[in-house]
């Protein structure tokens, strides 16, 4: 299967330029997902679902458009290229819109480096995929105080191939299993609910589903008689796994888009430190498993690790080559790889310890941030720090201030990186903020 996408991938561009594309890029894509949901051990849902596509991207005559078909058929391809072609030459030009520099296609890493394939999940059969469900499900089933529990296990299998009229040719493949357990409680008038979930590359190291499980109900007990916040400027310390969503926020504006477009607080700051000394951030598509490891990018550029800010300075756009050109600088990549934050020394529990008094942060409830200046009011939930010790539920509370501002007043980072997703960001601690 990964052949034929390497050839659907090459033909189409080789009949974009026989039919008058100056050039062309692009990219077939095959995934299969399989997920057993099991609700309060009874299953629920199963699904099975197998998508094909092919995106290519016309440069005609100075004009830049892509075009998407998931009909992969040869007999179909030439018709797809040709109504892409007459479509694109209606377009206005752009001068900006080009291929990369295929010196920028070099030096990729072999994709059995990554090691971004699990074997073993080729074999796994359905009653494995139940059972694997239901013994999360019966972990907690019976509990006091449950009203309901969903388990669910997944995993997926994705192939890439992509071709340029300018000289890439690359593929891989990569797979992904997943364990997830969310417990609802009864607590009068209230129903806290709380979730454990594990996932990667491999199936081999995930927790057993019984640890999964156990960390659910845990959580969601821990949320009992939580009450909403009070008014405080205190420290603030988040937990590893709710920490990637401030890191998202902080490098969300860095993006070559929003830079061009002024709708970036990152604009002109090459360079300049910006944040606490102790923040340290690598974009790494090299990590062996890594959730979002790659051998090469969007645009066939090869994976490369790209400092984004190297304590407190901030070093990096992402920069594709459309924005690259209008910004008159090179290319870095077309988009966001593993997100990694050089760890401290303290894990979660020496960091509380050390606040003294405080709020910690487990989960976020959404919220809103300006990314031409940074304000935000991001909605969270958590325990009270009182005395080093984690203590009371708070179950609403509003964090409000400046994103780069709030991470000038990084105290620490901790040692324990949150293992599963693209993020990998320890506990954090800052000083000084504004909860309501």
């Amino acid at each position: 299967m990964r052949k034929q996408l390497e050839e659907r991938a090459a033909a189409a561009v080789e009949l974009a330029r026989k039919l008058g594309a100056g050039g062309a890029l692009a990219w077939a894509e095959r995934t299969r997902s399989v997920s057993f949901r099991v609700r309060d051990s009874k299953l629920e849902q199963v699904t099975d679902n197998t998508a094909r596509s092919l995106e290519i991207r016309m440069f005609v005559d100075g004009r830049y458009s892509a075009h998407s078909t998931t009909d992969l058929r040869p007999e179909r391809l030439d018709a797809f290229v040709r109504e892409a072609i007459a479509m694109t030459r209606a377009l206005e030009k752009d001068p900006h819109r080009s291929l990369p520099d295929p010196a920028l296609f070099e030096g990729r890493p072999d994709p059995s480096k990554l090691d971004l394939v699990d074997d073993s999940l080729a074999g796994i059969d359905r009653d494995r995929r139940l059972e694997l469900a239901q013994r999360m499900s019966a972990r907690v089933a019976g509990h006091k105080g449950l009203i309901s529990a969903t388990s669910e296990f997944g995993d997926e299998h994705m192939m890439f191939a992509g071709a340029s009229s300018n000289g890439f040719a690359g593929s891989y493949e990569e797979t992904m299993a997943s364990l997830s357990t969310t417990c609802t409680l009864d607590d009068g008038d209230k129903r806290p609910e709380e979730w454990s979930a594990a996932w990667g590359r491999h199936a081999r190291p995930l927790p057993d589903p019984e640890q999964i499980a156990d960390e659910a109900l845990a959580r969601a007990r821990a949320r009992l008689g939580a009450k909403k916040g009070t008014a405080r400027r205190a420290t603030m310390v988040v937990e590893a796994r709710a920490a990637a969503n401030l890191i998202r926020r902080l490098l969300g504006p860095a993006s070559g888009g929003a830079v061009q477009q002024g709708r970036s607080f990152w604009r002109d700051k090459l360079g300049k430190k910006m944040v606490s000394s102790k923040l340290t951030i690598t974009d790494d598509p090299l990590i062996p498993r890594g959730d979002a490891s790659r051998p090469f990018d969007g645009e066939g550029i090869a994976a490369r690790r790209l400092a984004m800010i190297d304590r407190g300075v901030f070093a990096s756009y992402l920069l594709n080559t459309y924005y690259a050109s209008k910004l008159s600088m090179k290319p870095t990549t077309n988009g966001p790889s593993n997100t990694v934050v050089a760890p401290g020394k303290r894990p979660l529990a020496q960091v509380v310890s050390g606040a003294g008094k405080g709020v910690l942060v487990t989960s976020s409830l959404g919220g809103n941030m300006d990314a031409t200046t940074g304000d935000f009011s991001f909605g969270m939930r958590g325990h009270l720090i009182e005395n080093g010790a984690i203590g009371a539920p708070i179950g609403e509370m509003n964090v409000t201030g400046n994103i780069v501002q709030l991470f000038s007043h990084l105290q620490e980072v901790g040692s324990d990186p949150w293992p599963y997703g693209s993020v990998r960001v320890p506990t954090l601690a800052f000083a000084d903020v504004q909860f309501s």
